[in-house]
């Protein structure tokens, strides 16, 4: 009789998670429309012939590639995405160079951290490493399993690596990412079988880091301070974290309205890219809010238990893809979310598949299409069919 309900069970199994899928659509559409709620006022006034569906039509386009990526990335194996590892980690390394070269890196408020790619809009590379410190570190991780016990051979390989990258971030700069790829690491090192002593040295060694970081630069220590009071210069260091206060005070329960935003009309700096979430609080409110939240929240638990099944299976690499992917878009909404809530200080980070942004889009879509391969393949394996 089991083993009945066992074959019933995998002959009825769905080839793929439609819950997750319809979760990721949800976020793209809400992101979709808010995006041009929110962008409607800038574009008008500031974009060419005064269209005011400028960003809305960009964004479109970004979500076309992005989906068109997607379906090409879907088709591949997720072997052939171990294999070629190394690859496109190091290909990603040399664009976070190539960005810093004057004449090739764009400077945008004072950042270098994009690559014009003409009427395309400009290319971020450190969106993609996000993406690519994912796949490289759940290779190495694979790759040292029996050495993550060792501090030379296990840790120190991977810890420069990473440095590079870091300082890579730090000299456009972008602290931000620097935060997320840092995350991204070590999660998938600690979730590999790092020796949990050296984990718990590093997380020390890091919030220190952290901390000189933040004391020795005057721009960063201002945003930090500008955090823990906006009240104090609402005007100055706390002008952005103010104004998406009072967007979420006014939004209340319900919201004043779809399109209804008074701080989208040039009061809320970014307010369709990192404070996305602030107009979405405006005007759909606490409820809009909780309902983003929970998408986040199912999206990232999915991920967790897609790669817990491919652990089950003995698929290390793609258990720890799909953790990795779980925990970079578990980090950046969090962090995005921390900021627009006054929770955390100010940063350069937008909510992964809403905000405004061609490269970040892109590299989400990537991940997600990646996740639901690891997912079709678990499948498939429980089906007794080839992948």
């Amino acid at each position: 009789m089991f083993h009945n309900v066992a074959a019933v069970r995998r002959t009825t199994l769905e080839p793929y998670d439609w819950a997750l899928l319809w979760t990721v659509f949800a976020l793209l559409g809400l992101g979709l429309v808010m995006v041009y709620s929110a962008s409607i006022a800038i574009a008008e006034a500031k974009s060419a012939n005064h269209q005011p569906a400028f960003y809305l039509i960009r964004h479109l386009m970004y979500l076309v590639v992005g989906l068109g990526a997607a379906y090409g990335a879907f088709q591949l194996p997720s072997s052939l995405w171990q294999k070629l590892a190394p690859y496109l980690f190091i290909g990603v390394v040399l664009c976070l160079v190539a960005v810093l070269i004057p004449g090739i890196g764009h400077v945008v408020y004072g950042s270098r951290r994009w690559i014009p790619l003409g009427p395309l809009g400009n290319f971020q590379p450190s969106e993609l490493a996000k993406l690519f410190t994912v796949i490289y570190a759940a290779d190495y991780t694979v790759r040292k399993a029996a050495l993550m016990h060792d501090l030379r051979q296990g840790f120190l390989p991977m810890f420069m690596v990473m440095l590079l990258v870091g300082g890579l971030l730090l000299m456009e700069p972008d602290f931000g990412s620097f935060v997320v790829i840092v995350a991204i690491a070590l999660g998938v090192l600690f979730l590999g079988g790092l020796n949990w002593r050296l984990f718990v040295g590093l997380i020390v060694m890091l919030a220190i880091g952290f901390v000189m970081l933040i004391w020795l630069s005057p721009y960063r220590l201002q945003r930090v301070i500008g955090f823990l009071d906006p009240w104090a210069d609402p005007y100055g260091k706390g002008y952005q974290l103010s104004h998406a206060l009072i967007a979420l005070g006014r939004g209340e329960l319900f919201g004043v309205g779809l399109g209804e935003s008074v701080e989208k009309l040039f009061y809320l700096p970014e307010a369709y890219t990192d404070f996305l979430l602030a107009v979405t609080g405006e005007e759909l409110g606490f409820v809009g809010v909780a309902a983003i939240i929970a998408l986040f929240a199912w999206l990232i638990w999915r991920a967790f238990s897609i790669g817990w099944q491919a652990a089950l299976m003995g698929r290390n690499f793609q258990a720890l893809v799909a953790q990795g992917v779980a925990i970079w878009l578990g980090t950046q909404s969090f962090i995005n979310m921390g900021v627009n809530l006054g929770l955390l200080p100010t940063k350069g980070l937008t909510l992964p598949l809403m905000s405004y942004g061609g490269s970040g889009i892109v590299a989400n879509c990537l991940a997600i299409a990646i996740l639901v391969r690891i997912d079709y393949e678990n499948r498939c394996l429980m089906k007794g069919k080839r992948q």
